[in-house]
């Protein structure tokens, strides 16, 4: 039943994307990143200013931490599969742009921050990737995080502290300036998010 609840909400949430980017799109004849989409339409009121912790535990804002191109995922350290999977294959993504010159940012928001403390999140930004970024905060911080960027995020019933939490598994795509400009499904390999990251952050500079 919590995967059939689970199931829906993301298709809820996908439905709601779509519909949205189509709107934009629909109104939008001056997209410069058109040619950048391979069939994803975007570009929408998704994102905006949010206050995390750092594995510092600093207060940083979306300002501090999106400063460069970014890749957002929103997930947590104990998950035992799908968050995992979508990291490794996004920082592999950010290491085959870094191959091609480019610089982008892994963003990882935990939506679990009872257990993901700053301290368990630099433990995993340390395993994961060097440039990750890993944040955590207050319930509310998170979860207004979460509702900017119209994430899905709910904890499963469970009598211990090891309980497993559903979740939407978007990756956010953000450039400095513009915001919110794509986004990527699980199907997407760490290749074909290369070269359209790449694309986006090429069409960028070239309108700048």
């Amino acid at each position: 039943m919590t995967r059939l609840y689970a199931g829906v909400a993301a298709a809820a949430v996908a439905a709601m994307l779509g519909g949205l980017f189509a709107y934009v799109q629909m109104n939008r004849s001056d997209d410069v990143f058109a040619q950048c989409r391979q069939g994803q339409v975007a570009g929408g009121d998704i994102g905006g200013p949010f206050t995390l912790v750092d594995t510092s535990g600093q207060t940083v804002t979306d300002a501090d931490v999106l400063a460069k191109p970014s890749l957002v995922y929103f997930g947590y350290t104990f998950c035992p599969d799908v968050c995992p999977l979508d990291m490794a294959r996004n920082v592999e993504a950010v290491d085959l742009l870094a191959e091609r010159g480019l610089e982008v940012t892994p963003v990882f928001i935990s939506i679990d921050p009872q257990r993901d403390t700053p301290e368990a999140l630099a433990d995993y930004a340390a395993n994961m990737h060097p440039s990750l970024i890993a944040l955590t905060g207050s319930s509310e911080q998170v979860k207004a995080a979460s509702l900017a960027y119209k994430t899905y995020y709910r904890q499963q019933p469970s009598e211990d502290e090891f309980y497993l939490m559903d979740h939407s598994t978007f990756t956010y795509l953000m450039l400095p300036g513009t915001g919110f400009v794509d986004f990527f499904r699980r199907e997407i390999t760490s290749a074909q998010m290369a070269e359209t990251v790449a694309c986006f952050v090429e069409a960028a500079k070239s309108a700048h």
